[in-house]
């Protein structure tokens, strides 16, 4: 699997991780990801993201979006 497809891959897992754990569709969080830059935050970090697990990952979004006022 090429580093592209790993991006993707992780993306995806941490969108249906974050619809699970707070209780929003999928199509949602996807919107969400997409409009304040979490897309690109996990690509950008996926160098140390990568060697964690999903659940950290999250955690640190939810972080990165508590800064920016969005949850």
């Amino acid at each position: 699997m090429s580093e592209r497809e790993q991006i993707i891959y992780m993306q995806t897992r941490l969108i249906r991780l974050a619809s699970e754990k707070w209780n929003r569709p999928i199509d949602q969080i996807a919107r969400l990801f997409a409009k304040h830059g979490v897309l690109k935050y996990i690509e950008e970090c996926f160098e140390i993201f990568h060697v964690e697990g999903d659940e950290a990952i999250l955690e640190d979004i939810e972080g990165y979006l508590r800064n920016r006022g969005v949850i």
